[in-house]
């Protein structure tokens, strides 16, 4: 099991990302801006990973900006980038050393094999 931080503007995409990864036998935690995650993260003893998108409330970047402001509080912290926004390659040289990323849409399946993948996080519960 792992303890992940959900952070998405769309609060359908919260609900349905964040059931699927209950469901997987994950923790979840979520937050819709980047201020309510740095207060997570705060207050969290331990997070494996940051799910975060990086286009927060209209602000393109916020979520790149929020990635290394939270390894600063976690610094072990594992980061997977989401997107439906093109990326130019200014924004993607500022991802976090050891990220990944996955592109909207993406399927529950694509979403459960980026965490096997890059970051080794299996799920314990396969409903």
């Amino acid at each position: 099991m792992a303890t992940i931080l959900l952070v998405e503007g769309d609060d359908q995409v919260t609900v349905l990302t964040g059931s699927f990864l209950e469901q997987r036998g994950h923790q979840l935690l979520s937050a819709g801006t980047p201020d309510g995650a740095i207060a997570i993260l705060k207050k969290t003893p331990h997070v494996d990973l940051l799910f975060t998108d990086v286009d927060l409330k209209g602000e393109i970047a916020a979520g790149i900006d929020l990635a290394a402001d939270a390894k600063h509080i976690h610094p072990n912290l594992k980061v997977l980038y989401t997107t439906g926004r093109a990326l130019t390659d200014g924004m993607k040289a500022r991802f976090v050393e050891g990220s990944a990323f996955l592109e909207k849409p993406y399927t529950v399946e694509q979403l459960a094999t980026a965490l096997v993948v890059h970051f080794r996080i299996n799920s314990v519960n396969h409903h």
